[in-house]
């Protein structure tokens, strides 16, 4: 299945993707979040005739594809290609960082960037989003716990990023640097997490070409490993790197994000996104 939320900021309704037909699916489930990612109740839509749900009229905003994330868990690094273009080592274990659930926004939305950024990067991921309570679980079945999976750009500020003293945290949870979607893919439907291939354009130039092979740990392992450190729940969303090709690895000199330039990025089987970048007034 392919699940979406679609309305206002703040109003969005739960959707199903027939086709390309977008489907209401509120008479069933009020919204889609962790508290119906349970497989009984994803089997309980599956079920669903979906020519018998009403047909969303129009061309409704998308929001983000899990409302009411709890935990938003970010691996850095986590591509060999794309640790090589920065010239870091290759990490021992996942590296982690937190993005503020208030970056989160829909696929289509405006990225903002903040006052004083001069340094806005790119980053498309392949998102997992937890289904169902995992606490120590071991690789060999932590894909069990998954509900879905989904394209995230995992919008940066390279200087907030490096330079602000701190964690990454900083440059990484500016407001709208979250978008998530367009749809949430139920995990039966992806063959393996492991063969997905992505790619993110700036203004129409291909940036980003990359397939989710050349993880340096796989899902499966970044779950083990995040389960053993805390309780991952339902609605919490893992985003797990990016391959290469972002500014922040171009030489001689990067090309940071500006106003007016369009953002379009897609991961194999997970839909496509879209945003245009403003400036924070």
């Amino acid at each position: 299945m392919k699940l979406a939320r679609y309305g206002d900021i703040g109003e969005e309704k739960a959707g199903l993707m027939d086709g390309d037909t977008l489907r209401d699916l509120s008479a069933h489930v009020a919204d889609i979040t962790g508290d119906m990612l349970d497989d009984a109740t994803l089997n309980k839509l599956r079920s669903l005739d979906p020519s018998t749900l009403p047909t969303v009229s129009g061309t409704p905003r998308l929001g983000a594809c899990v409302g009411n994330i709890g935990k938003f868990l970010c691996i850095g690094l986590n591509y060999s290609d794309h640790a090589a273009e920065t010239g870091a080592a290759i990490p021992e274990h996942p590296i982690l960082f937190f993005k503020a659930n208030s970056a989160v926004v829909g696929p289509n939305d405006d990225v903002v960037m903040p006052r004083g950024s001069t340094h806005t990067d790119w980053e498309v991921e392949l998102g997992v989003v937890i289904g169902k309570t995992a606490k120590y679980v071991s690789k060999e079945n932590a894909l069990d716990h998954v509900a879905g999976y989904c394209v995230i750009n995992d919008v940066s500020e390279r200087h907030f990023q490096t330079q602000l003293t701190g964690q990454w945290t900083k440059g990484k949870s500016c407001d709208t640097f979250g978008p998530t979607g367009p749809w949430l893919v139920t995990r039966d439907e992806v063959a393996d997490p492991q063969n997905l291939a992505m790619s993110l354009d700036v203004n129409g130039k291909r940036m980003q070409t990359g397939n989710t092979s050349t993880m340096i740990f796989t899902v499966a392992e970044i779950i083990e490993h995040l389960s053993g450190l805390m309780t991952l729940h339902p609605g919490d969303v893992i985003t797990t790197g990016t391959p290469p090709g972002v500014a922040m690895g171009m030489k001689p000199e990067p090309i940071y994000l500006k106003v007016g330039d369009v953002m379009e990025l897609t991961i194999q089987g997970l839909g496509q996104q879209r945003q245009e970048v403003g400036q924070d007034a």
